[in-house]
Protein backbone atom coordinates (compact mmCIF):
# COMPACT_ATOMS: atom_id res chain seq x y z
CA UNK A 1 0.00 0.00 0.00
CA UNK A 2 1.23 3.65 -0.97
CA UNK A 3 1.80 5.86 1.64
CA UNK A 4 -0.55 8.23 0.66
CA UNK A 5 -3.28 5.13 0.72
CA UNK A 6 -2.49 4.34 4.34
CA UNK A 7 -2.62 7.71 5.49
CA UNK A 8 -6.18 8.51 3.82
CA UNK A 9 -6.98 5.36 5.41
CA UNK A 10 -6.10 6.22 8.68
CA UNK A 11 -7.45 9.43 8.82
CA UNK A 12 -10.82 8.46 7.82
CA UNK A 13 -10.84 6.05 10.59
CA UNK A 14 -10.32 8.98 12.91
CA UNK A 15 -13.48 11.38 14.92
CA UNK A 16 -13.77 14.59 13.73
CA UNK A 17 -11.86 17.27 15.90
CA UNK A 18 -9.61 14.77 17.04
CA UNK A 19 -5.96 16.96 16.37
CA UNK A 20 -3.23 14.34 14.96
CA UNK A 21 0.71 14.36 13.95
CA UNK A 22 2.81 12.33 11.54
CA UNK A 23 3.40 10.27 14.59
CA UNK A 24 0.10 8.73 14.89
CA UNK A 25 1.19 7.30 12.07
CA UNK A 26 2.82 3.83 12.27
CA UNK A 27 5.40 4.05 9.83
CA UNK A 28 9.04 3.04 9.03
CA UNK A 29 11.09 5.67 10.16
CA UNK A 30 12.55 6.83 6.83
CA UNK A 31 8.82 7.83 5.59
CA UNK A 32 8.43 10.27 7.97
CA UNK A 33 8.77 12.90 5.46
CA UNK A 34 6.77 11.07 2.89
CA UNK A 35 4.00 11.01 5.59
CA UNK A 36 4.08 15.09 6.65
CA UNK A 37 3.84 15.55 3.03
CA UNK A 38 1.32 13.80 2.49
CA UNK A 39 -0.82 14.96 5.03
CA UNK A 40 0.52 18.77 3.95
CA UNK A 41 -1.58 17.62 1.15
CA UNK A 42 -4.27 16.41 2.68
CA UNK A 43 -4.62 19.77 4.11
CA UNK A 44 -3.86 21.83 0.97
CA UNK A 45 -7.05 20.02 -0.69
CA UNK A 46 -8.80 20.60 2.64
CA UNK A 47 -9.85 17.11 3.47
CA UNK A 48 -7.94 17.96 7.13
CA UNK A 49 -7.15 21.41 8.88
CA UNK A 50 -3.85 22.47 9.55
CA UNK A 51 -4.12 23.56 13.01
CA UNK A 52 -0.36 24.65 13.80
CA UNK A 53 3.60 23.15 12.73
CA UNK A 54 2.59 19.21 12.54
CA UNK A 55 -0.62 19.43 14.17
CA UNK A 56 -3.94 18.01 12.23
CA UNK A 57 -7.68 17.93 12.21
CA UNK A 58 -10.61 16.36 10.74
CA UNK A 59 -13.05 19.38 10.04
CA UNK A 60 -16.48 18.79 11.05
CA UNK A 61 -18.59 20.37 8.56
CA UNK A 62 -21.74 22.25 9.75
CA UNK A 63 -24.30 24.53 7.19
CA UNK A 64 -22.64 27.55 9.58
CA UNK A 65 -19.09 26.68 8.39
CA UNK A 66 -16.15 23.92 10.08
CA UNK A 67 -16.63 23.26 13.64
CA UNK A 68 -13.50 24.37 15.61
CA UNK A 69 -12.03 21.32 17.80
CA UNK A 70 -12.91 21.19 21.60
CA UNK A 71 -10.13 23.16 23.61
CA UNK A 72 -9.06 20.20 25.26
CA UNK A 73 -7.63 18.61 21.92
CA UNK A 74 -6.31 22.17 20.98
CA UNK A 75 -3.88 21.41 23.78
CA UNK A 76 -3.92 18.18 24.67
CA UNK A 77 0.01 17.86 24.32
CA UNK A 78 0.28 20.62 26.98
CA UNK A 79 -2.21 18.51 29.47
CA UNK A 80 -0.44 15.43 29.53
CA UNK A 81 3.29 13.94 29.16
CA UNK A 82 4.50 10.43 28.98
CA UNK A 83 0.86 9.43 30.28
CA UNK A 84 1.28 11.63 33.11
CA UNK A 85 -1.40 14.52 33.85
CA UNK A 86 0.88 17.69 34.21
CA UNK A 87 -2.00 20.83 33.57
CA UNK A 88 -5.74 21.47 33.28
CA UNK A 89 -8.02 23.58 31.63
CA UNK A 90 -8.76 26.50 33.73
CA UNK A 91 -9.99 30.19 33.79
CA UNK A 92 -11.54 31.38 30.29
CA UNK A 93 -11.74 28.07 28.86
CA UNK A 94 -13.88 26.66 31.90
CA UNK A 95 -15.82 29.83 33.34
CA UNK A 96 -18.36 28.71 30.70
CA UNK A 97 -18.67 25.11 31.45
CA UNK A 98 -18.83 26.18 35.16
CA UNK A 99 -22.35 28.21 34.71
CA UNK A 100 -20.35 31.30 35.29
CA UNK A 101 -20.61 33.36 32.04
CA UNK A 102 -22.17 32.87 28.22
CA UNK A 103 -19.24 33.73 26.92
CA UNK A 104 -16.80 31.56 25.49
CA UNK A 105 -13.10 33.03 25.22
CA UNK A 106 -10.16 32.94 22.30
CA UNK A 107 -7.46 32.68 25.05
CA UNK A 108 -7.22 29.01 26.33
CA UNK A 109 -5.90 29.15 29.46
CA UNK A 110 -3.91 25.98 31.64
CA UNK A 111 -3.45 25.71 35.01
CA UNK A 112 0.46 23.75 35.33
CA UNK A 113 2.87 23.44 38.02
CA UNK A 114 5.81 25.17 35.67
CA UNK A 115 4.34 27.92 33.61
CA UNK A 116 5.80 29.06 29.98
CA UNK A 117 5.18 32.12 28.74
CA UNK A 118 1.96 32.63 25.93
CA UNK A 119 1.84 31.55 22.50
CA UNK A 120 -0.71 31.73 20.05
CA UNK A 121 -1.96 28.36 18.35
CA UNK A 122 -4.25 29.16 15.12
CA UNK A 123 -6.76 31.10 15.99
CA UNK A 124 -6.57 30.83 20.27
CA UNK A 125 -3.83 32.43 22.15
CA UNK A 126 -2.91 29.82 24.96
CA UNK A 127 -2.02 31.51 28.47
CA UNK A 128 -0.79 29.71 31.46
CA UNK A 129 -1.60 29.70 35.20
CA UNK A 130 0.91 28.91 37.99
CA UNK A 131 -0.77 25.92 40.13
CA UNK A 132 1.35 24.80 43.51
CA UNK A 133 -0.77 22.10 44.47
CA UNK A 134 -0.11 18.70 43.17
CA UNK A 135 -2.34 18.30 40.12
CA UNK A 136 -4.31 14.71 39.78
CA UNK A 137 -7.39 13.79 37.36
CA UNK A 138 -9.26 13.74 41.08
CA UNK A 139 -8.68 17.28 42.10
CA UNK A 140 -8.81 19.27 38.86
CA UNK A 141 -12.30 20.29 39.37
CA UNK A 142 -11.29 21.25 42.57
CA UNK A 143 -8.49 23.67 41.40
CA UNK A 144 -10.60 24.84 38.32
CA UNK A 145 -13.17 25.95 41.28
CA UNK A 146 -10.46 27.40 43.11
CA UNK A 147 -9.15 29.14 40.29
CA UNK A 148 -11.95 31.00 39.15
CA UNK A 149 -12.85 31.81 42.88
CA UNK A 150 -9.18 33.52 42.96
CA UNK A 151 -10.15 35.38 39.52
CA UNK A 152 -13.87 36.35 40.63
CA UNK A 153 -12.83 39.91 39.29
CA UNK A 154 -12.15 38.86 35.60
CA UNK A 155 -14.49 36.58 35.19
CA UNK A 156 -16.77 37.81 32.01
CA UNK A 157 -20.40 39.19 31.59
CA UNK A 158 -20.70 38.84 35.15
CA UNK A 159 -20.55 40.33 38.24
CA UNK A 160 -19.10 39.24 41.83
CA UNK A 161 -22.72 38.99 43.53
CA UNK A 162 -23.56 36.79 40.58
CA UNK A 163 -20.80 34.24 40.67
CA UNK A 164 -20.87 34.11 44.31
CA UNK A 165 -24.29 33.17 44.21
CA UNK A 166 -22.94 30.54 41.61
CA UNK A 167 -20.38 29.10 43.70
CA UNK A 168 -22.89 28.43 46.20
CA UNK A 169 -24.80 26.09 44.24
CA UNK A 170 -21.66 24.45 43.05
CA UNK A 171 -20.37 23.52 46.57
CA UNK A 172 -23.25 22.83 48.05
CA UNK A 173 -23.27 19.48 45.58
CA UNK A 174 -19.85 18.26 47.36
CA UNK A 175 -19.34 15.66 49.32
CA UNK A 176 -17.36 15.81 52.88
CA UNK A 177 -14.29 14.63 51.32
CA UNK A 178 -14.39 16.56 48.21
CA UNK A 179 -15.02 20.00 51.01
CA UNK A 180 -12.08 18.82 53.14
CA UNK A 181 -9.75 18.23 50.00
CA UNK A 182 -11.18 22.24 48.48
CA UNK A 183 -10.12 23.48 51.91
CA UNK A 184 -6.49 21.85 52.01
CA UNK A 185 -5.87 22.68 48.66
CA UNK A 186 -7.14 26.12 49.24
CA UNK A 187 -4.10 27.05 51.62
CA UNK A 188 -2.03 27.28 48.86
CA UNK A 189 -3.69 29.85 47.13
CA UNK A 190 -3.58 33.43 48.04
CA UNK A 191 -4.89 34.95 50.85
CA UNK A 192 -8.12 36.28 49.45
CA UNK A 193 -9.24 33.06 47.84
CA UNK A 194 -8.82 32.02 51.20
CA UNK A 195 -11.09 34.14 52.78
CA UNK A 196 -13.38 33.99 50.09
CA UNK A 197 -14.35 30.11 50.16
CA UNK A 198 -13.90 30.73 54.19
CA UNK A 199 -17.30 32.73 53.68
CA UNK A 200 -18.82 30.70 51.39
CA UNK A 201 -18.31 27.58 53.14
CA UNK A 202 -19.68 29.12 56.23
CA UNK A 203 -22.87 30.49 53.96
CA UNK A 204 -23.19 26.85 53.49
CA UNK A 205 -23.30 26.34 56.89
CA UNK A 206 -20.04 24.06 56.84
CA UNK A 207 -18.24 26.04 59.82
CA UNK A 208 -15.76 23.47 61.02
CA UNK A 209 -14.39 23.00 57.65
CA UNK A 210 -13.03 27.16 57.82
CA UNK A 211 -11.52 26.72 61.22
CA UNK A 212 -7.70 26.42 58.52
CA UNK A 213 -8.68 29.20 56.32
CA UNK A 214 -9.65 31.08 58.96
CA UNK A 215 -6.18 30.66 61.21
CA UNK A 216 -4.26 31.04 58.08
CA UNK A 217 -5.26 34.50 57.24
CA UNK A 218 -4.08 37.93 58.93
CA UNK A 219 -6.99 39.35 60.56
CA UNK A 220 -5.91 42.67 59.43
CA UNK A 221 -5.99 42.38 55.98
CA UNK A 222 -9.16 43.59 54.10
CA UNK A 223 -9.97 42.03 50.85
CA UNK A 224 -12.01 44.27 48.18
CA UNK A 225 -14.58 42.10 46.68
CA UNK A 226 -17.52 44.35 45.79
CA UNK A 227 -20.90 43.02 46.14
CA UNK A 228 -20.00 39.42 47.88
CA UNK A 229 -21.66 41.06 51.05
CA UNK A 230 -25.27 40.91 48.76
CA UNK A 231 -24.52 37.21 48.32
CA UNK A 232 -22.73 36.29 51.71
CA UNK A 233 -24.27 37.19 55.34
CA UNK A 234 -20.89 36.95 57.07
CA UNK A 235 -18.39 38.90 54.72
CA UNK A 236 -17.63 41.28 57.51
CA UNK A 237 -15.95 38.11 60.24
CA UNK A 238 -13.61 37.54 56.47
CA UNK A 239 -12.48 40.95 56.10
CA UNK A 240 -14.29 41.05 52.69
CA UNK A 241 -15.03 44.46 52.11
Amino acid sequence: MKISEYIILVVDRLPKGYIFTYLDFTTEVNQKEAVIKALNRMAASGKIVKLSKGKYYKPENTPFGNLQPNQAQVVKDLLEENGKITGYLTGYSIYNQLGLTTQVSNTIQIGKNQVRPNFKRERYTIAFVKQKNTITKENIPLLQLLDAIRYIKKIPDTNIETSCKRFLVIIKNFTDKEINTLVRLALKYPPATRALLGALLEELQQVKTTEPLFKSLNLITKYKLIGAAKALSNTKKWNIV
